[in-house]
């Protein structure tokens, strides 16, 4: 769980919490379950207005935050992050696997490219861009 924060020197009051789950399963018994409700019912009196859920999928979670940016700045900064990765990984890791079938070679290629955006690449243009972004 992540408490997500108004932009720093916005005039925003508005917070959120930002829960990651490890499948659907889990996120239905944490929904339905007791803890969840009494937790409801206490932070009711603290909040104002209505709550609302959204669920992030694929590219959204990656620019989780204070509000997700427009669909196509999300999309440049993805091609941003992934032209320059696939094309590193395929020059760098590429030629040892060669001798692979090119099935598997581009399977590693891929999952390469996936752990470098996921954990490296895109957290870092994300914060670089957060002006931009949002």
């Amino acid at each position: 769980m992540h408490l997500v924060s108004p932009p720093s020197g916005s005039d925003s009051r508005e917070y959120g919490i930002l829960r990651t789950f490890t499948d659907k399963h889990e996120r239905d018994e944490f929904y339905r379950s007791d803890l969840f409700d009494r937790w409801q019912k206490h932070v009711a009196e603290l909040t104002e207005g209505e709550r609302t859920y959204r669920e992030l999928h694929g590219l959204e979670a990656w620019f989780r935050g204070a509000g997700a940016p427009a669909r196509w700045k999300m999309a440049f900064l993805t091609w941003l992050g992934v032209w320059p990765t696939s094309l590193l990984v395929g020059n760098v890791i590429g030629p040892p696997l060669a001798d692979l079938h090119l099935l598997l070679s581009s399977a590693i290629v891929a999952a390469v490219i996936v752990v470098c955006l996921t954990w490296v690449v895109m957290p870092g243009l994300v914060k670089l861009f957060r002006f931009w972004l949002h």
